[in-house]
């Protein structure tokens, strides 16, 4: 189940566009306006937005840019202006695809089953650099095995499941314990710190885990 958030100022539209994906087993939170869409990408796990363009507060063009300073987040833009150059500047600032209005509520949930099965990633990533298994808790950084704990392990599937998408300590706290116990944000930062640390005895020139300054962390594979 993906969690969509859905970013239109047509309650009507929105409202329906939430129960057809809803239909198709995901998860939906509704914004009607620009301005709190950057914080609620990094508060929540997000896994695709749907961006219309011409939005109160900020609008969808800028918001797209500036998401794509921080992370990959699948997007996918919506929108009335059907004129060429609008779709080519909504997809060079990062978009991944766009769809035109009027739509049918079930093309925008194919685009948006046709896109996370695009961007989802295998637990076996690119050129081999890290492999998980999630049987046998055992993690392998170009081919060699790293010893986890099962928190260390979790994290770094985490962090696997989008890299290059920063996670806030927040967001991995929620993630890693979901029994809702307190746990402050310097023990997540003790968890990546030796996770790190574990990690760099094998990749120390390709630090896979890499600290955001005042945002949370990040996988890179290289």
């Amino acid at each position: 189940m993906a969690h969509i958030l859905i970013v239109e100022d047509e309650i009507k539209l929105a409202n329906v566009l939430a129960e057809y994906l809803a239909l198709a087993d995901h998860q939906t939170t509704i914004l009607l306006d620009g301005l709190n869409v950057i914080d609620t990408i990094k508060e929540q796990t997000i896994d695709l937005v749907l961006l219309d363009l011409m939005l109160p507060g900020k609008d969808g063009l800028t918001l797209c840019r500036e998401l794509r300073e921080f992370s990959d987040i699948a997007i996918i833009m919506m929108t009335a202006k059907v004129e060429e150059i609008d779709r080519l500047l909504g997809l060079e600032l990062g978009a991944d695809d766009y769809i035109c209005k009027p739509y049918s509520p079930r093309e925008v949930v194919a685009r948006v089953k046709a896109l996370l099965r695009r961007t989802q990633p295998q637990e076996k990533t690119k050129g081999n650099v890290l492999e998980l298994d999630s049987d046998t808790y055992q993690a392998k950084v170009y081919q060699q095995v790293v010893e986890l704990t099962a928190i260390e392990f979790n994290l770094l599937k985490i962090l696997n499941n989008k890299p290059g998408r920063i996670y806030s300590r927040s967001q991995l706290i929620d993630l890693i314990y979901q029994d809702n116990r307190i746990v402050s944000e310097r023990t997540i930062d003790s968890h990546i710190k030796k996770l790190r640390k574990k990690l760099n005895a094998i990749s120390s020139e390709n630090e896979l885990v890499q600290s955001v300054y005042s945002v949370g962390y990040k996988l890179t594979l290289n």
